[in-house]
Parts: structure tokens; sequence; C-alpha cells
């Protein structure tokens, strides 16, 4: 039997940005809730957003989502006007807030997020602490890739 596979993530992941691991080393993560408006939370329960070319923010002490995108349902209100890549606030403690400011201004990080998923009923993302990688560490982590996957076949066979 030839199964389809589904273009959605399995379980409670609503979106994955993919490109963030591929072009960042991951240092840290943090899970953040979203402030959201309902015909965003609709159109998350339909799997519909993108996180590719989204990023995180610091203004005025508080951590933005901008840039991702979240197609609204056909069915939207009509007194409604979605836009469908506004910036929406992350929920943060200060605590943490302080220590990802720390680490963006001073040290050169970037703040990248990482997926979207259902936490007890709420929308939360896990946004990654970063570094840029390199074309040749690129490079570093195909050959090693493939070399993992050449070995697993070796011992298979």
């Amino acid at each position: 039997m030839n199964a389809k596979k589904s273009k959605k993530p399995a379980g409670n992941v609503i979106a994955v940005n993919r490109r963030a691991r591929h072009d960042y080393f991951i240092e840290d993560t943090l899970e953040a809730g979203l402030v959201l408006e309902g015909w965003e939370v609709k159109s998350l329960r339909a799997g519909n957003a993108q996180l590719k070319e989204g990023y995180v923010n610091i203004r005025n002490g508080e951590a933005w989502l901008i840039g991702a995108h979240f197609s609204p349902l056909k069915t939207v209100s009509t007194h409604i006007k979605p836009d469908p890549t506004r910036s929406r606030k992350l929920l943060l403690n200060r605590g943490e807030l302080d220590r990802l400011i720390g680490a963006v201004e001073r040290k050169g990080y970037a703040l990248v997020p990482l997926d979207l998923h259902w936490k007890t009923g709420r929308a939360k993302l896990n946004v990654g602490l970063a570094r840029g990688k390199k074309q040749h560490d690129k490079r570093a982590a195909a050959k090693d890739r493939d070399w993992q996957r050449q070995k697993e076949r070796i011992l298979k066979g």
C-alpha cells in the first residue's frame, strides 16, 4: 500500500520553519505565547500558517513576530479586514525577555521562529536563539548528513 504523505506536520504542530535549522546554529530555544485575533486562531486550526519568512524582533522591551503568514479563511467575517502578515506580539516573562535582549544586542545573536504548535488549546511559538551559518558550515552539515544516511544503509544491508 502506498499511503500519501500529508503536507501538514503530525500531532499538535501547526507549522515548522525548516529553513531556520539550515541557515542558523540554534543555541537555545524558548516557548512563547502569541497575541492573536479570532480569525487567526481559526486559520491556525485549519493549518494555514507559514513561518519561512518570519523573524522575531525586539521593540520597546517587547518581542514581536514579524513576517509570518497566517492565511485567512474564506469564511472570515465581512466587517474584518484580515492582514495575513501583521506583527504579532509574543508573550514572554521579563526574565526571558531580558536574557534575549542581552544576547541579541551584545552578542549578535538572531531570534528565529522554529515551530508553531498547540499546547493545552493555546497557540505557542518556539523561538530559537541563533547564530548564522556560513556557506562552508552548510556544506559541512550536508556532507555529515549524507554520511550518516550512507552509514545507516551500510549497517542495514
